[in-house]
């Protein structure tokens, strides 16, 4: 970090109340880039061009307009960490730095286009200037999560191939502990004060490394970055995303969800390893010239971001339900949120009750909107609309949204189906290119002429769309995805497990939680239950990310199972529920 507060060679000296004076002070005077086309081809009544990359065409224009003095040099990032350390950069110096990142991954990283790297940071100022160091070298980024095991991160250089990590001093034991096993793996990066032994040391290559870049021509189908997605059976799959679909698809949900405009500054506190943080604190703003708002905050803390919105002048919030249902538990009448005006969720559904104490107590209303790492947004609840509490909002151009049976016709108003997007002949840019190495599981997503997204839902006669929940059984807690395979796989190995389901359970704060039906063995059926519900939910954070942990664990004398030995967690699910 205090490299990184040594290159802010422009860095304005403005206070928070300066910069919160003048970004209103010159409202007028902001105006976005001339986008009329790049919004032509989001709504898909243009053709996506041939070539197009994030940080050549968006960024470093917004670099230039401040070069020439045509806007004022406001923060393109602002990162606070609550202890006093604060980093704000304009998009010049956002374009400088991430030049100099670039020339450390091309230089002394040996990394080519169409190389991949696993980035696994938390809410730090590199991340940033990693993800568009990656679009400016063509190297294709796969961001993970810090709660990631040795053995999380060993499948995913892997299955990936990935030719470099990068890191802090946190993971990198890990990281050294499956380094053998990885051969694909050539480059280890560390961002940290501290060296480590065979790691290459980030901030030493940023002093170091030339403050200009070439940036590469990427086509719009070119690969850019890869997710690691959860799903009901196996490993998690990577979802591929391309120049296109990752800046341009994302133009309406800035402009419009969002609803942004070059004086807003957006606080989106989604963990940097999910889509939703590209969505909400890269392309969605800085499409728009808004600022991205950054806490380093490790943990949630209601307290502290209730403070945080009174001190600084963050315009825009966007979290998952959970930090909503959590935030309303506390007398919000207490806190002056003078400058906040936009509300927005999304990554799980919002309770009716939560939105309406928001509102009662804020003034604000919460927008709803849903989408899917491999998708985008979908649908929402946008400014103008009449909002319906509990609906996901209508379908979001340029989608055709519907609901639809097993058998791919469209259903009438009222009847329950899949969601599913209307896709034609051809397959949106905007849609992921494909789930990397699996042609059979990306060609399972099409129903004819629809892409089913595995949710199921219902429209109403107003277009409104109403989630009901999943298809398969993957868990949705706190907006993060988890696949049952995954935590029954890391229960078979405790020697007290005979066999798992993993299902879905009801929660006030998380929506749902994990729950695990384990079948024990006859040895440790005396043991004490609740020292044994403990050791095994020690047992799966070693395993797996601690977030995907059995927060709940019923121990029973046999599973549900068809005939072909198949368990049926959807009988396990239902009663759950309470709808058997």
């Amino acid at each position: 970090m205090k490299i990184l507060l040594e290159f802010q060679v422009l860095r304005s000296q403005w206070g928070t109340q300066t910069l919160h004076r003048l970004f209103h002070q010159y409202h007028k005077a902001f105006a976005p880039l001339n986008f009329s086309e790049y919004e032509a081809i989001a709504r898909c009544e243009q053709e996506v061009p041939e070539y197009f990359n994030f940080a050549s065409d968006v960024l470093d224009k917004w670099s230039q307009i401040e070069k020439e003095r045509k806007r004022p040099s406001n923060p393109a990032l602002w990162w606070i960490n609550g202890k006093g350390d604060e980093i704000k950069w304009s998009f010049e110096e956002l374009s400088i730095l991430s030049q100099k990142v670039a020339n450390v991954l091309s230089g002394p990283c040996s990394l080519q286009r169409g190389d991949r790297v696993l980035v696994i940071l938390p809410r730090i100022p590199e991340w940033w200037l990693l993800h568009v160091a990656c679009m400016r070298t063509g190297i294709i980024i796969i961001p993970g999560t810090i709660q990631l095991t040795a053995q999380d991160i060993c499948y995913r250089l892997l299955a990936s191939k990935a030719k470099c990590i990068i890191t802090t001093d946190v993971l990198a034991p890990a990281v050294d502990s499956v380094a053998s096993k990885c051969q694909f793996l050539k480059t280890k990066l560390i961002v940290s004060e501290s060296r480590r032994a065979e790691w290459l040391n980030f901030n030493d290559l940023l002093k170091a490394a030339p403050a200009t870049h070439n940036c590469v021509k990427t086509k719009s189908r070119d690969p850019t970055a890869i997710y690691f997605t959860s799903g009901t059976t196996g490993s998690p799959k990577m979802v591929e995303h391309s120049y296109g679909s990752f800046g341009l698809g994302l133009f309406l949900c800035g402009r419009y969800w969002m609803n942004l405009t070059p004086s807003d500054i957006m606080w989106n506190m989604t963990d940097p390893a999910w889509v939703k943080a590209a969505v909400g604190s890269v392309f969605g703003p800085w499409f728009q010239g808004t600022c991205v708002f950054v806490h380093a905050m490790p943990q949630f803390d209601p307290t502290e971001v209730l403070n945080t919105l009174c001190r600084y002048p963050v315009t825009t919030l966007c979290s998952a339900p959970t930090a909503y249902r959590i935030l309303v538990q506390h007398d919000l009448t207490r806190y002056t949120l003078k400058t906040l005006k936009h509300c927005l969720s999304g990554g799980e559904p919002l309770n009716p009750e939560v939105m309406a104490q928001w509102k009662s107590q804020t003034g604000l209303t919460v927008y709803e909107a849903y989408g899917q790492t491999e998708i985008g947004m979908i649908c929402a609840n946008m400014k103008g609309m009449k909002i319906k509490p509990g609906s996901l909002g209508k379908a979001a151009p340029p989608y055709d949204v519907q609901i639809i049976d097993e058998n791919g016709n469209v259903l009438p108003p009222g009847k329950e189906g899949d969601i599913a997007v209307k896709t034609d002949t051809k397959r949106p840019f905007n849609f992921f290119t494909q789930y990397v190495d699996d042609p059979v599981k990306t060609a399972s997503t099409m129903r004819g002429n629809f892409y089913v997204t595995g949710d199921r839902g219902s429209m109403d006669e107003d277009g409104y769309i109403w989630f009901m929940g999943r298809s398969d059984d993957v868990i949705i807690s706190s907006g993060y995805r988890i696949g049952p395979f995954e935590i029954e796989s890391a229960l078979i190995r405790h020697p007290a497990v005979v066999e798992s389901a993993v299902v879905s359970s009801p929660d006030p704060t998380r929506g749902e939680v994990v729950k695990a039906f384990v079948v024990l063995s006859p040895s440790f059926k005396t043991q004490d239950p609740k020292k044994m519900v403990r050791e095994l939910q020690d047992h799966v954070k070693k395993i797996t990310a601690p977030y995907k942990y059995p927060r709940k664990i019923e121990f029973v004398q046999q599973l549900p199972k068809t005939v072909a030995g198949k368990i049926r967690r959807n009988e396990l699910r239902k009663k759950e529920w309470g709808q058997i």
